[in-house]
């Protein structure tokens, strides 16, 4: 069994109203938002792939990603259209355990996250880099249901949740950024609750 650890996105005193970005409302529920329908996925086809800007292109079983060290991440998630979840748990792999297996290049400075379907959003290296970013296959000590990414979804706390994209299928290392889909939609591509970066 791949190790378990524990990661905190905020000390457990903080108080509640603190952790709530502006234009945010606290739900109990786990809203269910994406475009498109919820993409037919084939475990035994299924692969996850890195490349771009890296020494050598990486693919990933499903069974591969399950043997790498798995860990859990407690944060609060924002969404862009108003509203936040706190405290909410997921397991899976850390970007920053991923990349350890990748030799990036130097001139790297962005990842594009490719998805089912065509879908893609961006992220600079040093924000996906984070220690709470992860690459996610257990949602509250369950998998994943499929309207929430399974079989992997990428979790990026500090931005708002259509960074955190579903059904994630690999990664491309870029020297520049490049918009995603909602970004190119006049979503910001920055993303920051707490500036209220929603739209360009």
């Amino acid at each position: 069994m791949a190790k378990l650890s524990t990661t905190r996105d905020r000390p457990a005193g903080d108080i509640a109203r603190e952790r709530i970005p502006p234009g945010q409302v606290v739900t109990l529920k786990f809203p269910v938002l994406h475009h498109g329908s919820v993409p037919s996925i084939d475990l035994a086809s299924w692969d996850f792939q890195v490349f771009g800007l890296v020494q050598q292109p990486l693919r990933l079983t499903y069974d591969d990603i399950l043997a790498l060290p798995r860990e859990r991440v407690v944060a609060d998630i924002h969404c862009v259209t108003g509203w936040s979840k706190l405290d909410t748990e997921w397991e899976g792999v850390k970007f920053r355990e991923l990349v350890q297996h990748i030799d990036v290049l130097p001139q790297a400075r962005f990842v594009e996250v490719r998805a089912e379907a065509g879908f893609t959003t961006s992220l600079p290296l040093d924000v996906i880099d984070d220690d709470d970013v992860l690459l996610a296959y257990i949602y509250d000590g369950a998998p994943l249901t499929p309207e929430h990414g399974w079989p992997l979804r990428l979790v990026v706390p500090k931005k708002y949740f259509w960074k955190s994209a579903k059904w994630v299928r690999g990664l491309e290392f870029m020297a520049r950024d490049r918009l995603g889909f909602w970004e190119r939609n006049g979503y910001n591509n920055s993303a920051d609750p707490w500036k209220e970066e929603r739209y360009a």
